[in-house]
């Protein structure tokens, strides 16, 4: 995996049920690009997708609120201590509704908190969570984990080692499992509190990633 160093700032914007990333420096665009986003369509097919859209947002709950995705060099991933700036291209973040933020030094650690929360912060539970971002591998653009696909067994290590590896379509996770030595695909509901622990345990402890590929 590509270590490109600290990345410039992004913060991600919600434009109804869609993702938008901004760079730092262009912050001045963001509402622009918000805007051109949903402006309204100049023909009756346009103006159908448009309230397609905005029934999408009323939905999902998304709103056009900044989500920041940039820690601070105080910041620690809640389930292993580590600073997470440290590991910028593996980072991984989880907002809670009242704009609280958890950032995450991998998928791993990012799981481990989703389905044990308690145990981490035990003022918070999974209701109370508005997005869960992490890092795709090969772009390292921010997506929407509940959209993401993973590869689990493969060659690639994170910051804590085995690894599940992010990616943004089918198409890239089996190109992402032939090249690196994946062993399974799995969705985010598919990804289960077993999984994610046995990660830890090496490959004596993954029948159920099957055989590799």
């Amino acid at each position: 995996m590509p270590k490109v160093g600290l990345p410039p700032q992004k913060r991600v914007v919600y434009c109804g049920s869609r993702f938008a990333y901004f760079n730092s420096y262009k912050a001045d665009q963001d509402k622009k690009g918000c805007q051109n986003m949903l402006k309204p369509a100049k023909n009756r097919l346009t103006g159908i997708l448009f309230l397609a859209g905005m029934l999408s947002l009323a939905s999902t709950g998304f709103t056009d609120k900044e989500i920041s995705v940039q820690p601070s060099k105080k910041d620690k991933c809640p389930v292993c201590g580590m600073f997470v700036y440290k590991y910028p291209d593996w980072l991984c973040q989880i907002t809670f509704k009242d704009g609280t933020e958890r950032f995450f030094d991998g998928p791993k650690d990012l799981f481990k908190y989703y389905f044990n929360i308690r145990e981490h912060d035990p003022r918070r539970n999974r209701t109370g969570i508005d997005a869960v971002l992490v890092r795709e591998y090969y772009d390292l653009d921010f997506i929407d984990a509940r959209k993401a696909y993973f590869v689990a067994g493969s060659d690639v290590y994170g910051p804590m080692g085995h690894e599940l590896i992010p990616l943004a379509s089918v198409q890239d996770a089996k190109a992402f499992m032939k090249d690196h030595k994946g062993r399974r695909i799995l969705s985010f509901d598919e990804i289960t509190a077993p999984m994610v622990r046995s990660l830890d345990l090496g490959p004596d402890a993954w029948s159920w990633m099957g055989k590799q590929r």
